[in-house]
């Protein structure tokens, strides 16, 4: 391997192309004519050949080193590596247009720049349309069209001008402008590394040049600061108070002091510390760091929020978002079905409200009122939350504009982030409307029932936090609220959380992300049993003000009495009671009770 000057700067560049277009000859070559080669790996390959009388291709030498690394040595296949005199190059090896985007959007391949490879015999063929969309769609604006095997179509200009104005059409009507085309030959070399003098026509760069002449981008610690929160760690012991919100630094830095907003909670704290594990101390966070933070305010933040800092630009906070999304799962993507979305650390469930277009990309045709998103669609479309989420636009950060959708657990769909939606209508509000325009009523009356009863219909749903032992207390005390009322000759029923769990939610696999699923479904069951009359009584922990709002809205036209129990309160929420950490079950069963005669709910008998 030939030795070259030290390169500190690096950059990874993604190829692609159609399949049998060349691509991995390309890439042989490229490694070849670059020294990145073991020594004597070529002369091996070229005797392997000989001794099975086969020509030699540099595709071979690829295929070379899946054999070491199949046998132990570390050569990553689907990465290259190769240095010029200004950089050390990551080229990474993109099989196939599915493969390329899922690796792409999940980071476990994020390409800089992207050499485009097209067969000048074959010309553009479907994936060529395809990875030229995908690139589009990532928002990928360097780009360099290799149009190869020049030698068999005898080095034609003409050739070469009539590819380059059909595929430069086609990249217009996706708004990406590629920085060149260049007409080589990587088996003969024309072009790669130095000019060929097959074709005197062509004045612009070789590959290498181009490659040499792709732009850094700038660097993720000098963009706005984005920390997803992985994880929140409290501690116990030796008189640790410290709350840790780990994670690892997306982009831009952060410092002790700094007024940070936690994200879509919309909670304000300052950086009191940053906790490293076994490093030195320093006052800085910075991109690409995996660290976590405690704050001068003690404030409830649940794993997925994203952080940012307050005096810099703040992401959008929606529940809806229009996105650009490819579709790879076996069964298409449907409206009305819930799947789960991953966007930085949330985690939600996620619903596909409208079709925008669909995008033939092997065609470039575009289909209008589609009701689904079949397999290896290209869609613009609108995809709705249950609870706001924080994003970027992929177009502003990259890193926190880019989501996966996951379906039956394994990722169906990848996209990106074009927009956030406000002030429309939601899928909940939709059906709400929906089943109470179909609902089938009593002949029996609220009144009647209130009258027989002794009560009216009420929804009390009691609160509190997991981690200070609220919600056991708030268990404990819906309970006993419930057997107050039953000696009393009310009709009051209690069902707890789990109940929903391994009941109403036994046969509905939501593969860990059930929680909103899970709220949806006790708000329907809240609407029957209040319009029976009951006094229906639940426990839910942690509970936050969408969660609630979902409940609300479910359980119309009744109504929702919420008591929160413990000393911290619902998040831009007013509770109807609020039970203190230190007041005996007892005593919150009579305030509650004391409150319900208050609010007329029960009409003739104090508790």
């Amino acid at each position: 391997m030939q030795s070259d000057p030290v390169a500190t700067e690096q950059m990874s560049i993604a190829m692609a192309g159609h399949v049998d277009h060349g691509k991995s000859t390309v890439i042989g070559r490229l490694l070849a004519e670059t020294g990145s080669f073991p020594d004597g790996k070529i002369e091996q390959v070229r005797a392997m050949c000989q001794r099975n009388a086969r020509p030699f291709e540099y595709a071979f030498l690829l295929d070379a080193l899946k054999d070491e690394q199949a046998q132990g040595i570390t050569i990553d296949t689907a990465r290259c590596f190769f240095k010029t005199a200004k950089r050390n190059y990551i080229l990474i090896d993109a099989p196939g247009h599915i493969e390329f985007l899922k690796n792409m959007i999940t980071g476990a391949a994020r390409a800089e720049a992207i050499l485009l490879v097209i067969d000048a015999a074959e010309g553009i063929r479907e994936n060529s349309t395809r990875h030229g969309y995908m690139v589009s769609m990532l928002g990928i604006r360097q780009v360099a069209i290799l149009v190869n095997k020049m030698d068999s179509m005898g080095y034609d200009v003409g050739r070469f001008e009539a590819i380059k104005a059909e595929y430069s059409a086609f990249l217009a009507k996706i708004n990406l402008e590629p920085l060149a085309f260049i007409p080589i030959s990587g088996r003969e070399g024309a072009n790669l590394t130095t000019r060929s003098a097959a074709m005197p026509w062509y004045q612009g760069p070789t590959v290498l040049e181009q490659i040499d002449a792709f732009k850094k981008p700038e660097p993720p610690v000098a963009m706005p600061f984005r920390f997803p929160v992985q994880g929140v760690y409290k501690f116990t012991e030796q008189n640790d108070d410290r709350r840790i919100f780990a994670g690892t630094v997306d982009t831009g830095s952060v410092a002790v002091g700094d007024e940070v907003v936690f994200l879509p909670s919309g909670k304000h704290s300052r950086v009191a510390s940053i906790e490293r594990f076994n490093a030195p101390a320093d006052p800085v966070a910075r991109a690409g760091e995996a660290l976590g933070f405690c704050l001068h305010t003690q404030i409830y933040v649940k794993p997925g929020e994203l952080l940012v800092k307050a005096a810099e630009i703040q992401p959008s906070v929606s529940t809806r978002l229009r996105a650009n999304l490819f579709w790879m799962g076996k069964a298409p993507m449907i409206k009305h079905k819930t799947y789960k979305l991953k966007l930085g650390a949330a985690r939600s469930a996620v619903t596909l409200v409208n079709v925008v277009n669909v995008l033939d990309a092997s065609e470039l045709t575009s289909v209008r009122n589609k009701q689904q998103i079949d397999r290896h669609d290209v869609a613009e479309c609108v995809l709705e939350c249950p609870k706001p989420i924080a994003f970027d636009l992929e177009r502003d950060l990259a890193t926190t504009g880019r989501f996966v959708i996951v379906d039956d657990y394994e990722i169906a769909g990848a996209g990106i982030v074009l927009e956030a939606l406000r002030g429309q209508d939601s899928v909940l509000k939709d059906h709400f409307l929906e089943r109470e325009r179909h609902w089938e009523s009593s002949e029996v009356s609220a009144d009647r029932r209130a009258g027989e009863y002794r009560h009216r219909a009420k929804f009390v749903l009691l609160t509190g936090r997991t981690e200070d032992g609220s919600a056991d207390k708030a268990q404990a005390l819906a309970k006993a609220l419930e057997l107050r009322l039953f000696w009393l000759h009310f009709k009051a029923y209690y069902l707890g959380a789990r109940n929903v769990a391994l009941g109403l939610d036994a046969h509905f696999d939501e593969g860990g992300y059930s929680g909103d699923s899970r709220i949806r479904r006790l708000g329907e069951l809240a609407r029957i049993l209040t319009d029976s009359g009951q006094i229906f009584i639940a426990s839910i922990p942690d509970l936050d003000v969408y969660d609630i709002q979902t409940l609300e809205l479910l359980n119309k036209p009744n109504e929702i009495l919420v008591v929160n129990v413990g000393g911290t309160p619902i998040e831009n929420y007013s509770a109807a009671f609020t039970v203190p950490a230190e007041a005996s079950v007892d005593g919150g069963v009579n305030a509650v009770g004391m409150l319900l005669r208050q609010k007329d709910v029960i009409l003739e008998y104090s508790i």
